[in-house]
């Protein structure tokens, strides 16, 4: 391996923000060698990775699943060790030969091998934004004891880590405050009285954004940006009433940072994850994305208007549980994930998601401990999780 090469482990390889990390990797064999991928479901396309890119280990979730890697790894004569469960995620994400972690996990589960890689003092990469909704201060003092440095993935938050000074102790003092921006997914303009009648592959079609399902739903209702409010709360170590939410359609202007003079910084480009995965990989570096370049000729208007609470009623669940007791946003991402994972099996309609996160917020009162740890968060979202899935029998179909 030659002097400089970034060993990388990619957790969640065949989702979106997965595969586009591999796609960036690709772009730049001299600089990067993936030592350790995972996926959930997609076994085939785990395989054909692992037939590109030779990780020493791919980690699945059961032995059925690793059973048929194995013989396909085998069959292909690949060397890729075949590891299975949580733990192995954590083992990866934590692992001596592993420089860098992309979190590409959707949900909770991530939780867990973050914490391993933030506590290993890794460069982690944070795709998973769950990780800080539910570990919140425990996360962040992980990341600080360990060492780790942490680069925000999603869009919006690479696009405010961009726009702030490179002094980061002086920054919170130059601030007003900052905006993440919102697309306002495919019902922007949709009366919000017919929004009971939506179906899953209507609220996964994204007009901008390719993504997977689950977070697709939660960009239709508005929950994704909720999540990303409590996230950019723990990145920015920002009070809740110095974030602001703005509906952007085209979205080109990924989030702005609005400073105390009156001036206004923001990052601008394509809707393509291509753009902040190849900035996280890089930094402090710039590396070729791969991504279509933004041509302002052909660009058009740019709009902006303010978030609907009627037709985004969720949103405001973001301010509602930081005000809350120490876990309540780890309440509202457990009934949450319970109610989208509902919703696209036809169970509960859409608006019942708003419903369900809104009552299991009312029936669940965390009580942690100052001194709480991980055990304690994993027990909090497991009840929040049975609690959802009890109630959720009142608003089946």
């Amino acid at each position: 391996m030659n002097a400089g090469v970034q060993r990388l482990a990619i957790l969640g390889s065949t989702g979106s923000v997965g595969t586009s990390t591999l796609d960036v990797v690709a772009r730049h064999p001299e600089r990067f060698q993936v030592v350790g991928l995972s996926a959930f479901q997609r076994t085939d396309e785990l395989v054909a990775q692992c037939e590109r890119f030779r990780p020493r280990v791919a980690v699945v979730p059961d032995e059925p699943r690793a059973a048929a890697v194995r013989a396909a790894l085998a069959a292909r004569g690949l060397a890729t060790e075949v590891a299975v469960g949580a733990q192995a995620l954590s083992e990866l994400a934590s692992a001596a030969d592993v420089d860098s972690v992309m979190a590409a996990i959707v949900g909770a589960a991530g939780l867990s091998p973050c914490m391993a890689a933030a506590r290993a003092g890794k460069r982690l990469l944070l795709a998973n934004k769950e990780a800080l909704v539910v570990g919140g201060g425990l996360f962040m003092r992980a990341v600080q004891e360990g060492g780790a440095t942490l680069l925000p993935i999603d869009s919006e938050h690479s696009a405010i880590f961009q726009c702030l000074p490179e002094d980061r102790g002086a920054w919170a003092s130059r601030i007003d405050h900052i905006v993440l921006t919102a697309s306002g997914g495919p019902f922007r303009q949709r009366d919000p009285d017919t929004l009971h009648g939506i179906t899953p592959e209507q609220a996964v079609a994204h007009p901008n954004w390719v993504m997977g399902r689950k977070i697709s739903v939660d960009s239709a209702t508005m929950m994704n940006k909720a999540l990303e409010v409590i996230e950019a709360r723990w990145l920015f170590d920002l009070p809740p009433d110095r974030i602001r939410v703005v509906i952007h359609p085209q979205s080109i202007i990924h989030s702005m940072v609005v400073c105390r003079d009156g001036s206004v910084l923001a990052q601008l480009g394509t809707p393509d994850m291509k753009v902040p995965i190849a900035f996280g990989l890089s930094f402090p570096e710039r590396i070729e994305s791969g991504a279509p370049r933004l041509d302002f000729t052909q660009l058009g208007a740019l709009s902006f208007e303010p978030p609907d609470s009627r037709r985004f009623p969720g949103l405001q669940l973001a301010w509602d549980t930081l005000a809350g007791p120490a876990g309540s946003t780890a309440v509202l991402n457990a009934a949450n994930e319970v109610a989208v994972a509902a919703f696209l099996a036809g169970t509960i309609g859409f608006t019942a998601i708003h419903t369900l996160n809104a009552r299991t917020l009312d029936r669940v009162t965390p009580a942690l401990a100052e001194d709480h740890g991980l055990d304690d968060l994993i027990a909090l979202d497991t009840r929040a999780r049975a609690v959802a899935t009890e109630l959720m029998k009142d608003l089946a179909r």
